[in-house]
């Protein structure tokens, strides 16, 4: 019990630290609300399970054995993460050449919360650094005597369910103080301020080694 209680802790420390999957999710949810900040969290919660799956059953492994695949993936991520950046930038950009122009209040369409979905899952994915804190993080929780790759399973859930909580919170949160980020002024500030942060972990996973 004492080991759930302190994973449980250590799960939500986890989720509160910002980081790549943190910006994609604020992003999202800035620019088309709480359905797509949830499709956005749904992937990434999707992206950490099939990690940790990973984990378990000894795969990841086999991407920190081979640096090519490595570097391939945190390229790939990197790049991903620059171009995210570079649409919110742009977008600043044209909310500033047209700073009068509202907002149209109508929901986001089903291709909408696919796009975001994928963009949660594709960040989580294309960052190895996920694969080694999986692989890292879990295997500290198990109990001595219990089957390894099932606890590990029940595990991933719990941090699935957490980590999904959490970011639930602050979509949700985001999404109250939508008649104030919807100021055409703050909305593009936001975009500019998100564009970078996006480029700036491209730019650091790009360089940064294992």
């Amino acid at each position: 019990m004492y080991l759930l209680v302190a994973f449980v802790g250590a799960c939500l420390l986890v989720a509160m630290v910002p980081g790549v999957s943190a910006a994609v999710i604020l992003r999202q949810t800035l620019r088309a609300g709480r359905g797509s900040g949830m499709a956005a969290t749904f992937g990434n919660e999707t992206g950490i399970f099939l990690w940790a799956l990973a984990a378990a059953f000894g795969l990841s492994a086999l991407l920190l054995a081979s640096q090519l695949a490595y570097d391939v993936m945190r390229v790939a991520g990197a790049v991903f993460l620059v171009y995210m950046g570079a649409q919110s930038l742009w977008q600043a950009r044209k909310r500033r050449r047209a700073p009068d122009a509202a907002e149209p209040e109508t929901a986001e369409p089903v291709t909408g919360w696919r796009r975001s979905y994928l963009a949660g899952l594709g960040t989580c994915l294309a960052n190895p650094k996920a694969a080694v804190f999986a692989m890292s993080f879990l295997p500290q929780f198990v109990p001595p005597g219990q089957n390894v790759p099932l606890t590990l399973v029940l595990l991933a859930v719990i941090w699935v369910l957490v980590d999904t909580l959490w970011f639930a919170l602050v979509v949700w949160t985001i999404a109250r103080t939508k008649e104030l980020l919807n100021r055409p002024s703050v909305r593009r500030r936001l975009e500019q301020v998100s564009g970078v942060v996006l480029i700036g972990l491209g730019v650091r996973l790009a360089v940064e080694s294992r």
